[in-house]
């Protein structure tokens, strides 16, 4: 996949070696990344019209207002916004059945084949 044409991806997590981590693993991917440090960021980023977003990846656990309630309000301002959620738990949280999960830790390939089944 060129650049330039390269999905865009909003990574949110509060954490900031693990969201270096994941960021540099998608922009080797070939993923346009955007970076939030928490929901307030995140939400900045999702009231931007002009920003264009292909999918939210959010850890569950973030202070103030959790990966859950993160996503409840992405969709009120993006209705058909895909949303992945990492977490350490995965085998234990609840997500709405048109959400996703991967859990923590993950492998490269493992996340690459999550996004693009997601994204087709």
């Amino acid at each position: 996949m060129s650049s330039a044409n390269a999905s865009t991806i909003l990574v949110v997590e509060d954490d900031a070696i693990v969201r270096m981590l994941i960021v540099d693993v998608l922009e080797e991917l070939e993923f346009q990344v955007l970076e939030a440090d928490g929901s307030e960021q995140a939400l900045v980023i999702l009231k931007d019209s002009n920003q264009h977003i292909d999918l939210m990846m959010t850890d569950v656990g973030l202070p103030v207002m959790d990966g859950r309630e993160l996503a409840k309000e992405a969709r009120v301002l993006r209705p058909a916004l895909p949303i992945l959620f990492a977490s350490g738990y995965a085998e234990s949280i609840d997500v709405p059945t048109d959400m996703h999960v991967i859990g923590k830790p993950f492998s490269i390939d493992q996340l690459r084949d999550k996004i693009k089944d997601i994204l087709k």
